[in-house]
């Protein structure tokens, strides 16, 4: 019976000495999205119509490629772009859209091309610091070529690094959410 109050005393001493003021210390992990396709769609805005670039990975890391198609895309110019963002391992999918444009502070896309590609982005969208989001923004084309475009959103990088307001990724660090390598082509 001895024994008894002894490992009950240790077990009710290491209940109250478990107990801290670490409570206010709370972290609170915003895990990374889970995001399977990415759409691109792009509307001429003398003609109203529309071009769309998709990259689709529904097993993520698994050995299956994705599935990247891509319109061909006018020369010389203007589109008014918007990206969406799925989950579809999720049934209905899942729009992470919203979720990135209301996180807008942690969200950046960059909008990284070969030099062989003519082409100027530019952000028509920001966060409540005034810093770009990139789910709205404006393309334009310039003459005929072709190379790859690289689409990447990053989550937690650096939107005061140097260059980052202007769509240069270079120092601005992060974790990416989803890269999209598009091969594109300008006619």
């Amino acid at each position: 019976m001895k024994s008894l109050k002894i490992v009950s005393l240790f077990s009710l001493l290491a209940v109250f000495s478990s107990c801290s003021d670490d409570d206010d210390n709370i972290q609170i992990i915003n895990e990374e999205e889970v995001i399977t396709t990415l759409t691109v769609t792009l509307v001429d805005q003398n003609t109203n119509e529309v071009k769309t670039l998709q990259y689709r990975d529904l097993d993520g890391d698994g050995p299956e490629s994705p599935i990247v198609t891509a319109d061909n895309l006018d020369a010389n110019t203007t589109y008014q772009g918007s990206i969406e963002f799925l989950n579809e391992l999720e049934d209905p999918a899942e729009d992470i859209t919203e979720e990135v444009v209301e996180e807008g502070e942690e969200h950046q896309v960059f909008f990284v091309n070969s030099t062989a590609l003519e082409t100027n982005f530019d952000y028509l969208d920001a966060d409540a610091n005034n810093n770009p989001i990139g789910v709205e923004f404006s393309l334009t084309t310039g003459n005929a070529s072709n190379g790859n475009l690289s689409i990447i959103l990053i989550h937690d990088g650096d939107k005061f690094a140097e260059g980052a307001a202007d769509g240069e990724i270079n120092n601005v660090g992060g974790e990416t959410d989803i890269e999209a390598n598009f091969d594109v082509v300008i006619e």
